[in-house]
């Protein structure tokens, strides 16, 4: 019996010469990302560790990208694209979520092996976790402090301070289709936290009471809520990632480790659509 010929893709008209021409390499600019992984020790799982903190952070650059989108979508009333891009916030969260399952397979024992050697770096200096934050409405401005000494990175987060949060365009949103918002809400500094409000828990309670009517609000709300699910499922796996292998020692960058991350699983970033479900 003969043996089988190698397949050549050739045969169907595949592009097998690249001289001169773009590759799928020199697209994705393969040569930079794969050259970016420079480990400080020989522990074998140090590459895991920056690979999977890298890989997250390509997932945040999209994350922003896709809010910052769905923000202004909102805000042209394009309701459809806003939907498709929440939707797709969520997903992103989700891969971001399956990432600390992979980290969770490195022992204590193992991440002793280069911890030292990661000096003050920690996920909490993530300018761009600080990024996501800011535009779900999170504005904590001492987290600015970390990225005082990089300019650029300073613009972009003071940039993002000024623009009216997902949740406060959602809120503006709601007003502007005959939803009574209170107007301390509606006009105020926008670089600050929105704090609870019983007055858009009201807002929103009209919505859910009467979802027919409100249907593009109502599915809008519904689809904030499904993002803040997301993340604070991905803030719970970074707890228990983090407890799992270093238990209750400080973290590298100086804070609390577990305490600091478990102080942040209490954020809300959209209070008021928690809250109406006890007033329904």
């Amino acid at each position: 019996m003969s043996e089988p010929r190698d397949y050549d893709p050739s045969a169907e008209g595949a592009e097998m010469n690249f001289d001169g021409r773009m590759s799928y390499g020199d697209y994705l600019c393969l040569d930079k990302v794969l050259s970016a992984q420079n480990p400080r020790t020989d522990a074998h799982d140090e590459m895991l560790f920056i690979v999977q903190h890298q890989t997250s952070e390509l997932w945040m650059r999209l994350a922003i990208h896709e809010i910052v989108a769905a923000r202004a979508a909102i805000r042209a009333d394009q309701l459809q694209p806003a939907m498709k891009t929440l939707a797709r916030v969520s997903r992103i969260f989700e891969q971001l979520n399956s990432a600390w399952d992979v980290l969770r397979t490195m022992t204590p024992s193992d991440y002793t092996h280069f911890r030292r050697k990661l000096g003050q770096s920690s996920g909490f200096q993530s300018y761009q976790y600080r990024m996501i934050e800011f535009a779900l409405g999170n504005r904590n401005h001492a987290m600015m402090r970390p990225h005082a000494h990089v300019p650029g990175v300073s613009a972009k987060l003071e940039a993002e301070l000024s623009e009216p949060s997902l949740y406060d365009e959602a809120i503006r949103l709601a007003a502007r289709r005959g939803i009574a918002m209170p107007e301390e809400v509606l006009s105020r500094d926008v670089r600050q936290t929105h704090a609870l409000h019983d007055g858009v828990t009201e807002g929103w309670k009209m919505i859910y009471e009467a979802p027919e009517k409100y249907w593009a609000l109502y599915e809008v709300a519904e689809k904030l809520v499904d993002l803040e699910d997301y993340f604070r499922r991905w803030r719970f796996n970074h707890v228990t990632t983090v407890e799992r292998v270093i238990g209750l020692k400080r973290g590298t960058g100086g804070t609390g480790g577990t305490s600091y991350l478990k102080r942040m699983l209490d954020v809300e970033l959209f209070p008021e659509l928690w809250r109406v479900r006890t007033e329904l």
